[in-house]
């Protein structure tokens, strides 16, 4: 008995004494990279030059996959059923916070997922048709409360970010009485607009930058305070007397919830020093869009605090998409 225990511990102190096996570096191989809208547009634009940045970054080219459909939910159904081994993430918009304060999604949009960084926040604008009376958002403020339900203003589609940003701008100047026609797409509104069928709509200067130019549709003002240093010139929110108004488009690269700190942390890292390379902060610039500088917690926060913005406005305006 004493010459077998013997045996079975100098057979065991070696198994004992080794050195665990060293887990690969990530990445050890490519990233996916989800873009859950349709090729094309401003977020394959940050997204492209933002790939092949952080794959030489990192060493390890990030993948491309557009997953389009059902305002984003459909690409960001697919990384909720990805691993949180970092071998999947996704470069979203605020569509994502619109979706999910107004349609019923096969993930909780809080805590499913977590916030790699925010790249960068556009303002969106108030415009109006040349044969509308204001000149300004106080006076559309004023006209829209003196004509209640006569004002009609366009969106790119229900629960889109121009749909629930003039229903939040209705509700902040004392709930106007303004009608919500939906479009399909941006374009088909400002056609409307310039033909005088609509009266408003909340969207990127960038969508419009031309029409505006040429003074065939009119800017109003803007839907935040902080603007971009080229901003045209038009009142605040707060300078039209609603400074509790604001609304915005931004972009951010978020992950499974459950991702490895150090992973969540390098990539990060990685997307602040990318925010600062040419082609991608040219992109931006021509989005209409600044660059953020907010840690990996204010980033977090700052998305938590948009879906709590649009939830609270689609439970109060009864706002669902179907």
């Amino acid at each position: 008995m004493m010459r077998r225990r013997l045996l079975l511990g100098a057979l065991a102190g070696p198994v004992l004494a080794a050195p665990a096996l060293a887990q690969p570096e990530w990445p050890a191989r490519p990233v996916r990279l989800i873009v859950p809208f349709p090729p094309g547009g401003s977020n394959d634009a940050l997204a492209r030059p933002l790939a092949d940045t952080l794959g030489r970054l990192l060493g390890q080219p990030f993948v491309i996959e557009n997953r389009g459909g059902a305002g984003s939910t459909i690409g960001t159904t697919e990384l909720t059923r990805s691993p949180t081994d970092g071998y999947g993430v996704m470069l979203t918009s605020s569509t994502f916070a619109t979706s999910a304060a107004t349609q019923r999604t096969p993930y909780d949009a809080s805590r499913d997922l977590e916030t790699i960084a925010v790249l960068a926040t556009s303002p969106l604008c108030m415009l109006a048709s040349p044969s509308f009376a204001p000149n300004s958002m106080a006076e559309a403020v004023a006209y829209i409360r003196a004509h209640p339900g006569d004002v009609h203003y366009g969106s790119s589609g229900p629960g889109s970010i121009g749909h629930l940003s003039g229903a939040l701008f209705a509700l902040r100047a004392g709930r106007l009485d303004m009608v919500h026609v939906p479009y399909r797409g941006t374009g088909a509104v400002l056609n409307d607009m310039v033909a005088g069928t609509i009266a408003l709509t909340f969207t990127t200067v960038t969508a419009a930058a031309g029409l505006i130019a040429d003074r065939r549709i009119k800017l109003l003002g803007w839907t935040m305070d902080q603007l971009p240093a080229n901003a045209p010139p038009a009142p605040t929110p707060s300078q039209s007397g609603l400074p509790d108004y604001e609304a915005s488009i931004w972009w951010a690269l978020m992950a499974r919830r459950g991702i490895p700190a150090p992973i969540a942390a390098r990539l990060h890292h990685a997307v602040q020093e990318a925010l600062g390379e040419g082609r991608l902060a040219a992109n931006m610039q021509q989005e209409g869009a600044t660059p953020s500088r907010l840690s990996r917690d204010e980033s977090e926060r700052f998305i938590q605090a948009d879906l709590t913005r649009w939830r609270d406005l689609a439970t109060s305006e009864n706002i669902r998409v179907e």
